[in-house]
Formats: C-alpha cells, structure tokens, sequence
C-alpha cells in the first residue's frame, strides 16, 4: 500500500481529533443522518441488543448510498458505494411496519419500525440535497445518453437505491440538459424527468 501510495502521489490530509467540522463533505453525509436518528429514536427504550442491532441497520443504509458508476458500459447499472469496501453490508427486506401502530408489534418488529421510519426520511432528505451542493455554482458537463442515474423514489425498503440508465438527453433553449428519458431496470419503462 505504502509503495502504491508512493507511486501515485497521494496527497494525505489529516484533521484534528474531536473536531468533526474539519471533515466537510462525508461528516455533511452524516449529519442529517444524526439529526433524524435523534428524531425517531427519541425516548424509545431499546435494550443494548436492539440498540446494536438498529446501529448496524442505520450504518447498512448510511453505507448503501451510490457513490459513483463502476462502468461506462450504456447498460451497466453497477454503482461503488461504501459497502462495498471490505465485507458487503447486506439487509433484508422486512414488511412494513411503519402504518402499524406501535402498541401491537413485538420488539423486533419495532426496530424494524424504527429503522424503516429512519431510512424513509434520511433517504429522502439526502435525495433532495444531493443537487444543492453544485448546482449553477460551477459549470458541470451535460447528462449524457448511458449514463447511470439514481431516481428518488417513495416506500422503497432500506439500503434500497432506485437507479437507471439516461436513454436520452433533451436540451433547453440554452443548449444545457433540462431533461432527459430514462430506463429503469425494474420496468424497462421509459420516465420523463426535469434537470
């Protein structure tokens, strides 16, 4: 790794211990995730098995989020995201257990309650605030056809990412991608969608 690291002229930058503002953008990615685990948690009395257990399920989904494509491939829907360092984070699909009310569920069921409340608000959240971070602050490259794409979509399970493929590019008045067609892998549908 040293020798590698070496070769390809890594540029290491440290930040101080106990200071989580020095981080910038991947301490952003945890912060809302901290904002609504406070939320949902609040006052529940959660034994430490159910505490590790929803800790784990909270970590699964903080780490499934899609990073970047794996392939230029037109058709190639793979994505790198953090579970895919070392061994994958996996997590089953419970049914859902948000629309029961708390009283009539047993204690796994309400982790997998609170767990489910927690992905569908810090899923949505992060969603809505992946295009504040650079849009109209600098000049980025136009979607392009084959281009893999993450959809935000409601009710969809935790570590659960809906992705597809741009099929088309539509351009506006100013010669700038203001939509684009796309191909899900589910449906092999074709959607409309505003930039």
């Amino acid at each position: 790794m040293h020798n590698y690291a070496a070769k390809t002229q890594f540029q290491w930058h440290f930040i101080p211990p106990n200071s989580p503002h020095f981080g910038g953008l991947w301490e952003a990615g945890v912060k809302p995730l901290q904002y609504h685990g406070k939320r949902i948690i609040g006052k529940a009395l959660l034994t430490f098995e159910e505490f590790s257990t929803l800790t784990k399920q909270i970590e699964a989904c903080l780490n499934s989020r899609p990073l970047i494509a794996l392939s230029s491939e037109r058709n190639d829907r793979s994505y790198l995201s953090l579970r895919h360092i070392g061994a994958p984070l996996t997590s089953l699909h419970e049914p859902y257990f948000t629309n029961i009310t708390v009283n009539s569920l047993c204690r796994w069921q309400r982790v997998q309650r609170l767990n489910q409340h927690l992905w569908k608000r810090w899923s949505s959240d992060y969603l809505n605030n992946l295009p504040q971070r650079n849009k109209w602050r600098s000049q980025k490259p136009d979607l392009q056809p084959g281009m893999l794409v993450l959809l935000g979509e409601d009710n969809l399970p935790p570590t659960s990412w809906r992705l597809a493929i741009i099929s088309e590019t539509l351009p506006g008045s100013d010669g700038h991608v203001r939509v684009v067609t796309v191909k899900t892998l589910l449906d092999n549908l074709s959607y409309r969608f505003i930039n």
